[in-house]
């Protein structure tokens, strides 16, 4: 942490502690944050952490004047604050760069920075807001083009625009919402660096992530909620990420899965050559081919619009291919459709689980049988078997520990890791040969995650072939058995599980080759 004769940039407002006391803010029927104390200093990396629904969400937006507490107050180098707005919080020093970027694409750097700051009745002059935007690069070893626009940067380029722009504004404390979600490794490590630089130079910043070794290799201190209330404030000094999981959940998680020596089998699904477009019709893959065997998981590593959604949803039958062949289980199935798909054995967990795994007004029981709702057990002739369906659910809630009040229960009034888990439970229950698992654990608590990775091992032992996309590259490393990256809808190489490095990874999902990466790779290893 720094001395506190460290000072800010001109244009700065000087926080030297913002703290947040006894913070009730009650939800109908939720009480997400019960009598919450947090604070933050000048020269701080303070890391928030919980699962989802633990409350650090809400105690953020309410810092940021999104929401007004019910109870408890704020203060601002200890005089009480009041934070009606986003324009209040930006007024005090207060800054939040969001998980999903706030810009707009068709604008260049300087003119996204500017958007909304200028007075009513006056010119904006770009060529200052150019300049200003020159020398905060200069002080935080940002590189940002002002000139360029949105659409020409790559997604690290653009996280750095979203926290010049909080700098450009003033930002002194700045909040960070899983800031590292789309990032390469070696954006990560310049993120971070360009973090303790702003810390080093008196900001005060608040971390929000759920990857427990980024808390560990930046924060300072770090603040666990569970059920909306503050667990411990500990100081970052070597505490393990067992312990902090614990403290999230309550009880010991297994943050690595069990991973029983599997002995693979014959290819289940094979790409060959396949070229698919995107919606704008430009190619998303471009001669792609690669075989998923039976008892094995190959992962598909890259940054997010590498063309990952698209390979999914043309194996899944949801786009159609323009070239090249997709074969399950030996046969043909490139424009088959979904039905006779799901019939040779195919099953999907996709990205988006509320717009495309469920139907989210469709109670539990209705989503379970969703695509075999006419099939025997639960049909008989054009009449529902409503006891088979009701034992169905009940055996699938109890098997994959689905928490929801009753099997009548609507989906969207349960968890996104109850949804997740009610999707994998559809997905398995109709035995697949092949399983399409699309971001499994994006957006699910620790507690939540656990579980889907074990089960996907285990379905690994029991013979199923399984493609994994996934962003998280730790997340790939764990369960592959394979790694295949993707990038610009290309194929930059394949490894196997044990050859895999983190720094040879993101090299590829940055568009070098396999052997681009390697030689890259020994050239460091040589200085």
């Amino acid at each position: 942490m720094m001395s506190s004769g460290v000072t800010l940039p001109s244009g700065h407002t000087r926080i030297d502690s913002a703290e947040m006391r006894n913070i009730v803010k009650r939800f109908p029927g939720v009480l997400a944050n019960d009598h919450v104390n947090f604070d933050v200093k000048a020269g701080e990396i303070h890391a928030l952490l919980g699962e989802n629904g633990a409350g650090k969400s809400t105690l953020m937006k309410i810092l940021y004047g999104l929401y007004h507490p019910d109870e408890g107050e704020i203060l601002i180098n200890g005089r009480p604050v009041r934070l009606e707005s986003p324009s209040d919080a930006l007024a005090q020093g207060i800054g939040m760069i969001h998980q999903h970027f706030m810009l707009v694409q068709t604008l260049t750097v300087a003119e996204n920075v500017a958007l909304g700051m200028q007075p009513a009745g006056t010119v904006l002059n770009l060529a200052e807001v150019r300049e200003r935007l020159l020398e905060l690069s200069a002080i935080y070893g940002l590189k940002v083009n002002p000139d360029a626009y949105i659409w020409q940067l790559s997604v690290g380029e653009q996280q750095r625009v979203e926290i010049i722009k909080a700098l450009y504004r003033g930002g002194a404390l700045i909040i960070l919402d899983e800031p590292t979600a789309v990032l390469t490794p070696q954006e990560v490590d310049e993120l971070f660096s360009t973090l303790r630089q702003m810390r080093d130079q008196g900001h005060a910043l608040i971390f929000i992530s759920h990857k427990l070794y980024e808390v560990q290799a930046l924060c300072d201190r770090i603040t666990v909620m569970r059920d909306g209330r503050v667990v411990d404030t500990v100081p970052n000094n070597g505490i393990e990420q067992r312990t902090l999981a614990r403290m999230m959940v309550g009880r010991d998680v297994k943050l690595q899965p069990d991973r029983p020596e599997v002995q693979p089998g014959e290819v289940r699904l094979a790409l060959e050559n396949l070229t698919v477009l995107s919606d704008q019709g430009l190619p998303a893959l471009q001669g792609v081919s690669l075989n998923v065997r039976a008892g094995e998981i190959v992962g598909i590593a890259g940054v997010s619009g590498n063309g990952q959604r698209e390979l999914a949803e043309s194996i899944a039958g949801l786009r159609p291919v323009s070239g090249g062949a997709i074969r399950l289980a030996g046969r043909e199935i490139s424009h088959a459709p979904v039905s006779e798909r799901l019939a040779a054995g195919l099953s999907f967990i996709p990205e988006e689980r509320n717009r495309h795994g469920t139907i989210s007004v469709f109670t539990v029981a209705e989503n379970l049988i969703l695509q075999t709702h006419a099939s025997e057990p639960f049909a008989r002739g054009i009449f529902l078997d409503f006891g088979a369906i009701a034992a169905h659910t009940r055996g699938l809630i109890n098997r994959f520990n689905i928490k929801t009040p009753s099997a009548e229960t609507p989906v969207k009034n349960l968890s996104g890791g109850n949804v997740q888990k009610l999707i994998l439970a559809r997905e398995l229950s109709r035995q697949p040969v092949v399983l399409i698992a699309s971001q499994p654990t994006r957006g699910v608590d620790i507690s939540a995650t656990e579980y889907i990775r074990q089960v996907l091992m285990e379905q690994r032992s029991a013979g199923v072939a399984i493609l994994l996309i996934s962003e998280d590259l730790d997340e790939i490393m764990a369960l592959s058995d394979r790694i295949v990256v993707l990038y610009e809808g290309q194929i930059m190489g394949e490894l196997a599980r044990e050859e895999a490095d983190v720094e040879t990874l993101g090299l590829m999902m940055a568009g070098s080759t396999l052997e681009q990466a390697r030689a890259h790779a020994g050239a460091w290893g040589d200085i």
